[in-house]
């Protein structure tokens, strides 16, 4: 049998212990690890479900790596065609770890209607783009038919429909600038088949998405040529290796750039919540273990008598100490429990419901986002258990100074 487990196991349950000195500090004890168990789940859950909402918005409409020409690497528009006859295209074989490769090219624009009139980038793409990155911010509609016959369907945010006061089956002429210096634009008829709202005010004041066709045949391009590449990846977090493999593999006349690069702003930002964190972790950790190390010296000090009369019996001084160190230990699971209860609670009302709006403007979500991720939450627990206990076993060395005789006289 153990008998340090035994002996802390009928302190618990001992009646007494209940209506003792130390039961008002067992119970804060108990609440700062709840609370703080609380606040280190959502923060965890909320900044990386922050992170990763936001890169897969930046990477819906850039992919994660764009292959384009070098002048046209720090511009929205295509200005020199590139050839689709690559070795990378459709499919990137000799680097590892892509899942597609599409064809894209981009033409800014004026859209002109009775009351007002905006700057555009239209954005085309062929019948090799993957929507599903696209269709999570799609709101009302679908998205536009871009194989078969050359149509005049778009796809438009919601912010720039309501600022042309446009709707869903709405028709607007879009004006083109020519590339062969003709003074006179090149009109497009459009027609809205869809609204989109990405969150990304610079994505959703700037982009329509229609058929690539209509950028080569204003550019005069052949219907071989595109204006750049967009790769995604399976695995974001690999973006930078994988960044300078694409351009080690692609023609010496192209240039690579992820949207790390390309948007360094918003990935900036990004990181700062890395840094928040960190912060809120150490602090939420500190005062746990903090006030664990105050109830763990009551404790000592209001079984005084018990800890001369163990040694007495001849106890030694580690399976004493051990006998408070599973008090301890008990106290923290107490704690862990109610606080993963009401932490998982509050992510999943936040996930399923969405309380929590925030301003799109300054975040890029218009709801909270939450990642909920077991092993991050168990890694927690783990993680503040080991920490805890680590630094209890200090204050717990008091034990050893503690002498039998004047002990078991302590009053």
């Amino acid at each position: 049998m153990n008998l340090a487990y035994f002996i802390a196991k009928r302190l618990v349950s001992a009646k007494e212990t209940k209506s003792s000195i130390s039961a008002p500090i067992i119970k804060i004890a108990v609440l700062a690890i709840a609370i703080g168990m609380v606040m280190m789940i959502v923060s965890v859950a909320t900044g990386i479900g922050l992170q990763k909402k936001i890169r897969e918005k930046v990477s819906a409409f850039n992919g994660h790596i764009i292959i384009s020409n070098f002048e046209d690497n720090q511009s929205q528009v295509s200005v020199t065609p590139i050839s689709i006859h690559q070795d990378f295209y459709p499919d990137f074989k000799s680097v590892s770890g892509i899942s597609h490769v599409q064809a894209v090219a981009s033409k800014a624009g004026i859209i002109r209607t009775e009351n007002a009139f905006e700057g555009i980038v239209f954005k085309g793409v062929g019948k090799d783009y993957d929507w599903q990155f696209v269709r999570e911010f799609l709101i009302e509609g679908r998205t536009p038919a871009v194989s078969g016959q050359l149509g005049n369907e778009v796809l438009m945010s919601q912010f720039m429909a309501n600022r042309l006061n446009l709707k869903l089956g709405s028709t607007f002429n879009t004006f083109f600038m020519k590339e062969d210096n003709d003074r006179l634009p090149n009109l497009r008829v459009l027609k809205v088949v869809g609204l989109y709202n990405s969150g990304i005010q610079e994505f959703d004041a700037s982009y329509i998405i229609g058929d690539i066709r209509h950028v080569q045949r204003i550019n005069k391009w052949q219907p071989d040529q595109v204006g750049a590449f967009e790769v995604f990846l399976d695995d974001f977090t690999t973006i930078k290796t994988k960044g300078e493999e694409v351009y080690e593999q692609t023609n010496a006349t192209l240039d690579t750039q992820t949207i790390a690069e390309k948007f360094y702003y918003i990935f900036e930002w990004l990181e700062l919540f890395d840094f928040n964190i960190i912060v809120i972790l150490m602090v939420m950790v500190a005062v746990a273990t903090i006030n664990m190390v105050v109830a763990l010296l009551v404790l000592i000090l209001e079984r005084t008598q018990m800890i001369g009369i163990l040694k007495a019996l001849g106890a030694n001084n580690w399976e004493i100490r051990k006998v408070f160190l599973y008090n301890a230990l008990y106290l923290m699971s107490r704690g862990l429990f109610w606080g993963n209860l009401i932490g998982i609670g509050v992510l999943l009302i936040q996930q399923y419901f969405g309380v929590i709006r925030l301003n799109p403007e300054n975040y890029y979500v218009d709801v909270a986002p939450v990642y909920i991720n077991w092993f991050y939450i168990l890694a927690l627990n783990f993680g503040t258990v080991f920490i805890c206990l680590l630094v209890l076993l200090i204050p717990s060395y008091i034990i050893t100074k503690i002498s039998p005789v004047k002990a078991i006289r302590f009053e």
